[in-house]
């Protein structure tokens, strides 16, 4: 592939297509110099959307506090990691619902990929989340990946445009050859307080890709010094996010489906929380999506979760929340979530 020729080739669509939507809000009266960056869009649905999502990578500090070298090979699953991940897929599964996946596409590199295999088999979509998490936001190539700080060599004389098209690309394929399905959706690695707002570049970006929604958003909320319990104030904060936490749609057409908070690694490394702190927190969240009718993107990760909570308590209380409210809410995945978006 011609990086440099494909990717412009995209640019010059991309403006194009920009300045034919400015046209037609011009000439219907629409375009107004103070609108709002994202439009709202309220969702066709009388349930309230529960999703589970397992974000497939290593995480720092996981098993062990003074385990750093994740950073550098984020996609180097190891076996407790899977087995966590093929548990909490099945206990999902037996209450009728999916766990949405986000595989870092390195990953795919292991000689056994059998049980991401099984996970396809029973039916668990699985999602691009970069091959080598990136940063999509990173301004120069050296605030992409930890992994490229330590080898500069790997990404010589690319933009950091090129360089985070290429790895979105690469885990494209490598998903789709190594596992013979489709990318089923976008993910960003980290979480963004604004998501996407502001960088139409990213969003088209994403779209020429085939995406038509992307999980980037994770709204801002306070959280309890290490090792202390989060306060009611602290609480309150993580609801009042979840409540931004709800999907919308970019200018662009782009749908996003923010995580909600809060996330295994909000809790268990920033917080550093007892796990019924956790629990609790969680149990309020969904209650809440719930009497809302509103919409709950559960973000953990197996290399974290798995190690807190080895038993699948945090997912164990979301399914039975759901079954407990089965007339009120449904277990779904994000490409659910999407379809039920009004553009």
């Amino acid at each position: 592939m011609n990086l440099d020729a494909s990717y412009c080739n995209i640019r010059q669509r991309n403006h194009r297509l920009r300045r034919a939507w400015l046209r037609d809000l011009t000439t219907l009266g629409c375009f107004v110099a103070a609108a709002p960056l994202v439009r709202a869009n309220p969702l066709r649905r009388t349930k309230a959307k529960i999703a589970i999502t397992l974000d497939l990578e290593m995480a720092r500090n996981f098993p062990r506090w003074e385990d750093t070298h994740w950073d550098y090979e984020k996609g180097n699953l190891d076996k407790a990691a899977k087995d966590y991940s093929l548990k909490a897929a099945d206990l999902v599964k037996a209450h009728g619902g999916r766990i949405h996946f986000f595989l870092v596409g390195s990953a795919l590199e292991q000689a056994d990929l059998s049980w991401l295999k099984k996970l396809v088999a029973d039916g668990h979509p699985i999602g691009n989340h970069t091959y080598d998490h990136v940063n999509l936001l990173a301004d120069q190539p050296k605030e992409i990946q930890f992994k490229f700080q330590r080898a500069p060599w790997l990404i010589a004389g690319q933009t950091t445009t090129e360089v985070l098209y290429q790895n979105i690309a690469m885990a494209r394929k490598a998903i789709k050859e190594s596992l013979g399905i489709e990318n089923r959706g976008f993910r960003t690695p980290g979480g963004f307080s604004n998501g996407l707002v502001g960088r139409e570049d990213l969003q088209t970006m994403l779209m020429d890709f085939g995406f038509n929604w992307v999980s980037s958003k994770y709204p801002m909320h306070l959280n309890s010094e290490p090792q202390s319990p989060p306060t009611e104030a602290i609480i309150q904060s993580i609801l009042t996010a979840q409540q931004q936490a709800q999907p919308f749609v970019y200018p662009t057409g782009l749908i996003e489906i923010p995580m909600s908070p809060i996330s295994d690694i909000g809790a268990f490394r920033n917080g550093r929380w007892r796990l019924e702190s956790f629990l609790e927190v969680i149990q309020r969240a969904v209650q809440w999506t719930i009497e809302q009718h509103a919409v709950f993107d559960f973000l953990v990760h197996p290399s974290c979760l798995g190690i807190v909570d080895p038993e699948c308590k945090a997912i164990q209380l979301i399914c039975n929340q759901v079954k407990q409210h089965n007339d009120e809410a449904e277990l779904v995945d994000l490409d659910n979530i999407a379809q039920t978006i009004n553009h």
